[in-house]
């Protein structure tokens, strides 16, 4: 079981994901947007230009954070970075793919239904 200390720090959401579902989100207020020479952001807006290597920076960037409880991601960009998706077995943060307006929700695609499965013997 995790300690405390491990996850009491941990105050904010991050999104990786298209346009409308990143704006939706910065306005429902999880935008967090640090200062100074090394200024952070806790969301990414992807669209059809953006490169796969933004992103998986960004994913990583996102997951080595230690003030970030949970990482959103859209699961047709998810599908750009599977790999990285599927290999990624730490608590926090927790990352979970969510549908964006244009692509629907496909729970065959999904990591953590995938790993479920595995516990359960389907």
């Amino acid at each position: 079981m995790a300690s405390l200390s491990s996850y009491k720090e941990r105050n904010f959401l991050a999104v990786i994901g298209d346009e409308d579902t990143v704006t939706g989100l910065l306005l429902a207020g999880i935008g967090h947007v640090t200062t100074g020479a090394n200024a952070t952001r806790n969301f990414l807006i992807v669209d059809p230009k953006t490169e796969t290597e933004k992103i998986e920076k960004s994913f990583d960037e996102l997951t080595s954070r230690k003030d970030i409880g949970i990482l959103l991601i859209n699961q047709h960009v998810a599908e750009k970075i599977r790999y990285k998706i599927d290999t990624y077995t730490a608590a926090f943060p927790a990352v979970l793919e969510i549908p964006s307006k244009d692509h629907p929700y496909d729970p065959e695609k999904d990591s953590v239904l995938k790993r479920v499965r595995r516990l359960f013997g389907e």
